[in-house]
């Protein structure tokens, strides 16, 4: 193995570098971010796995143990990639276009069928499927190919310690990000990291409480409750659990499916059970990660898709039938939840005020009768501006087994989110601050379950602390105004026509 690995000592510096990755890539054939992010992917996974395959070696020879590799040579990145590897040698030495053949036509056929092994493991599984969507790279040269493998080799674990690979993975979220930036239709899969980091915080999970997201996108929520629990860990049996036995998801989408995969092994969880498919329908892609998986949990985490249209097959389902997909979602969730079971839900505004469609209002109906519906939190607009999308959401925060008796509201809607100002933990000071015993301020109050019953069950955060601007100037006030910007208006028009323009 290549030891005389590069230091990068800052946050800001390993950033650059592999931004200075993904500019190759960029030239290469990889133009978009939803081209180079999941190529990026693949690569960055194998060169993470080698080093922590080779950390588990060494623990099991000091124990006397025998340790099974998931890849054997050639196929490991030190064999391949590494510029010292012994295949990588004798691929460039020989003839021209070796090295993309063995890439194209060996090591991706070989990662892609491992899983069909006889005494496949969990972690093969996982080195499958995160090469899923991977038919050959799409790097347009094989020099190019070289330079950002070489490059992706300087990033180790022993370059980047172990206590700060969150790092390395705070960067890679920030690359999962850009694949959600506007005209990249990547949106959907993305949830900013204040939202989820302020909703892991409320729900507070525990080791041995095992955690769901039907929709995982990219793995945000699971990896952010992987990093908050990870800092309560005790002994090793805790570590176990947390790295093995916690985490599930769902996810549909083929591109983002392996890169939620990926991020997840990235993050430092050794076994993510993410099932390929479509929650809804029910109809399975690939499901081999979930066997043994929970039909209800103790947590769930969620962004559901906004403003879907699903058809009959995905109704079919659910007692509440409506083509709105955050719905169908609502009541997957609900279903999924143990008794004493918490949620954390980011939901479209529409659904809380909408009464006229008859599955939102008896939705609704149910989740406030057998879920203690305990907090609302009012997002401003444009949150999800940096993702996409710019409608105006809440987060629901539920219990289920208790009926709701009162709802407390928490309003940030007034606050102004542009792409360059996004959502930060700060506006939540007072928020964290009055949660506790849910105290009212100018932000917050409560709303008794007799209340919402009066309205139909719109449960719309309406605040009515809030001391709004009131405009007391006359009629005659507001006349003089307009017309005194009409003469400077005029004035102005008549210097840019006496000049010409």
């Amino acid at each position: 193995m290549n030891n005389n690995h590069r230091k990068i000592t800052t946050p800001q510096s390993l950033n650059t570098y592999v931004k200075g990755i993904c500019d190759i890539m960029r030239r290469s054939g990889r133009a978009g971010a939803l081209q180079y992010v999941p190529e990026l992917t693949w690569m960055l996974f194998l060169r993470i796995l080698d080093e922590i395959e080779e950390k588990e070696r060494e623990e099991e020879q000091a124990l006397g143990k025998v340790f099974k590799p998931s890849l054997e040579y050639p196929y490991r990145w030190r064999d391949w990639a590494d510029p010292l590897g012994k295949k990588r040698q004798e691929l460039q030495e020989g003839i021209f276009g070796g090295f993309m053949s063995f890439v194209n036509g060996d090591l991706i056929p070989h990662l892609k069928e491992l899983k069909d092994k006889p005494g496949v493991n969990s972690r093969q599984k996982v080195i499958t499927e995160v090469f899923s969507s991977v038919e050959k790279t799409g790097i347009d040269t094989e020099r190019n190919l070289l330079d950002i493998l070489d490059r992706i080799n300087e990033l180790s674990i022993e370059q980047v310690e172990e206590k700060h690979m969150f790092t390395l993975s705070q960067v890679y979220e920030g690359l999962l990000q850009k694949m959600g930036e506007k005209n990249n239709d990547g949106g959907q899969f993305f949830t900013p990291r204040e939202v989820i980091r302020i909703m892991v915080k409320v729900i507070d999970p525990k080791i041995g409480e095992v955690m769901y997201d039907p929709c995982c996108g990219t793995g945000g929520f699971l990896a952010q409750a992987y990093q908050y629990m990870n800092g309560k860990v005790d002994t090793g049996s805790d570590r176990e659990i947390l790295k093995t036995k916690t985490f599930y998801g769902r996810e549909k989408e083929n591109l983002v499916y392996p890169i939620a995969l990926a991020n997840l092994v990235l993050q430092g969880i050794d076994e993510p059970h993410i099932w390929h498919g479509n929650s809804l329908t029910g109809l399975e892609t690939y499901g081999g990660l979930f066997t043994g998986a929970p039909s209800i949990y103790d947590v769930v985490l969620t962004n559901p898709p906004f403003g879907g249209k699903e058809g009959k097959d995905a109704q079919t389902k659910f007692a509440y039938k409506t083509s709105a997909t955050e719905v169908l979602f609502l009541q997957h969730v609900m279903d999924s939840l143990k008794k004493g079971g918490r949620c954390g839900i980011v939901m479209s505004e529409g659904v809380l005020f909408r009464t006229n469609e008859n599955a939102f209002l008896q939705t609704k109906r149910k989740l406030l009768n057998e879920f203690n519906l305990w907090c609302i939190v009012s997002l401003p607009p444009k949150v999800f501006l940096n993702a996409g999308a710019a409608s105006k959401t809440n987060l629901l925060f539920f219990i289920k087994g208790e009926p709701t008796k009162e709802v407390w509201y928490y309003d940030l809607s007034d606050l102004n989110i542009t792409k360059n100002q996004p959502l930060t933990i700060e506006q939540f000071d007072e928020f964290f601050k009055l949660l506790p015993r849910c105290e009212s301020s100018e932000r917050s109050w409560k709303v008794s379950i007799e209340e919402i019953e009066a309205k139909n069950y719109d449960i719309k955060a309406v605040n009515p602390n809030r001391k709004d601007e009131i405009d007391k100037r006359t009629p005659e006030e507001l006349i003089g105004t307009i017309e005194k910007e009409n003469e400077r208006l005029l004035e102005a028009l008549k210097n840019i026509k006496n000049k010409g323009v």
